[in-house]
């Protein structure tokens, strides 16, 4: 059966990596809105009831509204603004960690944040397994590609060639906290801190674990193995090692991956440890999350129509 998707925000970054995802699928059929109709707050709602699915790719009040104008009980519905992701009554779209059963059921999802789905990928199921405290007031860095900050963003970059590092939310409180502490069950905010690079695409997310100081924190080996026990065969979350050569890279030639690869580095004496997760921000952080959560939510293979690199 052919089931009916509408994304509202399709014109923006995100909504077009979906619409390019779900591309010759026989399964779905876009219901589109042109240029005029989009601003149409009559052509909107009748857009959003009609649907079976709906996919938000708006700021947060817009996503808000949208989901107000839904009047009916049938219309599912994934956001990726950050407006519902620790609201009640929603579901987390990070299957892997909630629950495949848990997306696959839910009427309302929301998406997670990119950053955070490095974040909580690394830690939630070390905090959830005992292996790391709960009550400890993490650190996380991270390094994106400009895409992820929209329009405005993409613009800036590509109009000044000479900016090579960005740093930003300097006064902290960076809308990607609350998931992050949420879902990994943190008693502590983690101190976040974000930069943009000059690349279109791409990040890496690390969160530094000073192990000997740490209360209750298990040995490397140990976080690595709970990691790949914690995700098994998944498709999508991967294993890294150790490169070769000692260092890691992301290249501003990199396509696009909706795959997700965690690492667990560490020094000799086994007293300190470097969790990194490397993805792409528009991938399993954005559009090709949402297009996972799409397929489980429609009963369909989770990675159908997603941009898998052969390992």
């Amino acid at each position: 059966m052919v089931q009916s998707i509408f994304i509202d925000g399709a014109a923006g970054t995100t909504g077009l990596e979906i619409a390019e995802r779900l591309a010759g699928r026989h399964e779905f059929a876009l219901i589109v809105l042109d240029a005029a109709r989009r601003k149409d707050a009559a052509a909107r709602r009748e857009a959003l009831n009609d649907a079976d699915f709906v996919i938000l790719c708006l700021p947060d009040d817009a996503a808000r509204e949208a989901v107000a104008m839904i009047d009916n009980d049938r219309t599912r519905v994934i956001d990726a603004s950050t407006a519902h992701r620790v609201a009640p009554g929603w579901t987390y779209g990070f299957p892997e960690v909630v629950g495949h059963d848990a997306v696959a059921a839910a009427a309302r999802v929301s998406n997670p944040g990119c950053y955070s789905t490095g974040f909580i990928a690394l830690v939630a199921p070390l905090v959830r397994a005992g292996l790391l405290p709960a009550d400890w007031p993490y650190i996380c860095h991270a390094i994106s590609g400009y895409s992820g900050g929209g329009k405005a963003l993409i613009e800036r970059f590509e109009g000044d060639r000479d900016i090579a590092w960005r740093g930003y939310a300097l006064a902290l409180g960076h809308k990607h906290v609350p998931e992050m502490q949420m879902h990994c069950g943190l008693s502590v905010a983690p101190l976040f801190s974000p930069a943009v690079i000059p690349a279109h695409r791409g990040m890496v997310v690390e969160v530094p674990l000073p192990l000997g100081a740490m209360p209750r924190a298990a040995a490397p080996d140990a976080l690595r193995a709970a990691l790949a026990d914690f995700y098994g065969a998944s498709p999508i979350v991967a294993m890294g090692d150790m490169p070769a050569d000692g260092e890691m890279l992301l290249r501003a030639s990199d396509a696009g991956d909706d795959r997700i690869e965690l690492f667990v580095f560490s020094n000799a004496d086994a007293d300190q440890a470097r969790l990194v997760a490397r993805l792409d921000n528009l991938g399993k952080g954005a559009s090709g999350a949402c297009v996972q959560n799409l397929n489980i939510m429609a009963g369909l293979p989770e990675t159908a129509g997603l941009r898998i690199q052969a390992q």
